[in-house]
Protein backbone atom coordinates (compact mmCIF):
# COMPACT_ATOMS: atom_id res chain seq x y z
CA UNK A 1 0.00 0.00 0.00
CA UNK A 2 1.27 3.50 -0.89
CA UNK A 3 2.02 5.70 1.97
CA UNK A 4 -0.71 8.59 2.74
CA UNK A 5 2.14 11.20 1.84
CA UNK A 6 2.52 9.89 -1.67
CA UNK A 7 -1.22 9.90 -2.43
CA UNK A 8 -2.47 13.01 -4.50
CA UNK A 9 -5.82 14.28 -3.03
CA UNK A 10 -8.07 14.41 -5.95
CA UNK A 11 -10.17 18.38 -6.68
CA UNK A 12 -13.37 16.43 -6.14
CA UNK A 13 -14.57 14.34 -3.05
CA UNK A 14 -16.66 10.97 -3.28
CA UNK A 15 -20.29 10.59 -3.08
CA UNK A 16 -20.03 10.69 0.74
CA UNK A 17 -18.45 13.58 1.06
CA UNK A 18 -15.09 12.11 1.77
CA UNK A 19 -11.51 13.01 -0.03
CA UNK A 20 -10.52 10.83 -3.04
CA UNK A 21 -6.66 9.94 -3.51
CA UNK A 22 -5.08 8.85 -6.34
CA UNK A 23 -1.77 6.35 -5.93
CA UNK A 24 0.50 6.78 -9.00
CA UNK A 25 4.15 7.44 -9.84
CA UNK A 26 2.77 8.32 -13.51
CA UNK A 27 1.86 12.51 -13.34
CA UNK A 28 0.86 12.31 -17.27
CA UNK A 29 -1.82 8.93 -16.10
CA UNK A 30 -5.32 9.50 -17.65
CA UNK A 31 -6.36 10.48 -13.84
CA UNK A 32 -4.03 12.15 -12.79
CA UNK A 33 -4.29 14.39 -16.81
CA UNK A 34 -8.73 14.82 -15.55
CA UNK A 35 -7.52 16.38 -11.92
CA UNK A 36 -5.20 18.83 -13.42
CA UNK A 37 -8.13 19.73 -15.64
CA UNK A 38 -10.85 19.75 -12.51
CA UNK A 39 -7.50 22.02 -10.68
CA UNK A 40 -7.26 24.74 -13.49
CA UNK A 41 -11.23 24.48 -13.59
CA UNK A 42 -11.58 25.36 -10.02
CA UNK A 43 -9.49 27.91 -10.04
CA UNK A 44 -10.77 29.52 -13.21
CA UNK A 45 -13.94 29.66 -11.82
CA UNK A 46 -13.07 31.16 -8.65
CA UNK A 47 -10.90 34.25 -10.63
CA UNK A 48 -13.82 34.95 -12.55
CA UNK A 49 -16.19 34.90 -9.43
CA UNK A 50 -13.99 37.39 -8.06
CA UNK A 51 -14.93 40.49 -9.93
CA UNK A 52 -18.54 40.03 -9.46
CA UNK A 53 -17.90 39.46 -5.97
CA UNK A 54 -16.46 42.66 -5.94
CA UNK A 55 -19.19 44.45 -7.85
CA UNK A 56 -21.94 43.15 -6.04
CA UNK A 57 -20.11 43.78 -2.58
CA UNK A 58 -19.83 47.73 -3.92
CA UNK A 59 -23.15 47.70 -4.26
CA UNK A 60 -25.08 49.60 -1.56
CA UNK A 61 -28.48 48.19 -3.07
CA UNK A 62 -27.78 44.29 -3.19
CA UNK A 63 -30.97 42.02 -1.82
CA UNK A 64 -30.09 40.14 0.95
CA UNK A 65 -30.94 37.03 -1.04
CA UNK A 66 -28.42 38.15 -3.60
CA UNK A 67 -26.00 37.84 -0.83
CA UNK A 68 -26.57 34.74 0.16
CA UNK A 69 -26.12 33.08 -3.21
CA UNK A 70 -22.77 35.11 -3.52
CA UNK A 71 -21.65 33.87 -0.27
CA UNK A 72 -23.11 30.10 -1.10
CA UNK A 73 -20.64 29.99 -4.57
CA UNK A 74 -17.59 32.01 -2.17
CA UNK A 75 -17.46 29.38 -0.06
CA UNK A 76 -17.65 26.86 -2.59
CA UNK A 77 -15.08 28.40 -4.59
CA UNK A 78 -12.81 28.67 -1.30
CA UNK A 79 -13.32 24.94 -0.46
CA UNK A 80 -12.08 23.62 -3.59
CA UNK A 81 -9.10 26.15 -3.40
CA UNK A 82 -7.98 25.21 0.06
CA UNK A 83 -8.54 21.57 -1.81
CA UNK A 84 -6.34 22.29 -4.75
CA UNK A 85 -3.53 23.91 -2.30
CA UNK A 86 -3.19 21.02 -0.03
CA UNK A 87 -3.50 18.90 -2.82
CA UNK A 88 -0.59 20.75 -4.32
CA UNK A 89 1.46 20.97 -0.66
CA UNK A 90 1.96 17.54 -0.33
CA UNK A 91 3.19 17.34 -4.16
CA UNK A 92 5.62 19.44 -3.52
CA UNK A 93 9.26 18.31 -2.51
CA UNK A 94 10.51 17.74 1.25
CA UNK A 95 12.68 20.90 1.27
CA UNK A 96 15.35 19.15 3.36
CA UNK A 97 15.79 16.83 0.58
CA UNK A 98 18.08 18.97 -1.68
CA UNK A 99 20.19 19.95 1.19
CA UNK A 100 21.07 16.52 1.58
CA UNK A 101 21.89 16.30 -1.86
CA UNK A 102 24.31 19.19 -1.95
Amino acid sequence: MTAHSELRLLPWSGPDGKPCYLSTDDNNSHLSRLADTAEAIQLDRAADLLPHALDVVSDGGTEPDDLRVLVTQLIGALRDLLRVAESRRHRLPNPGQFEAQG
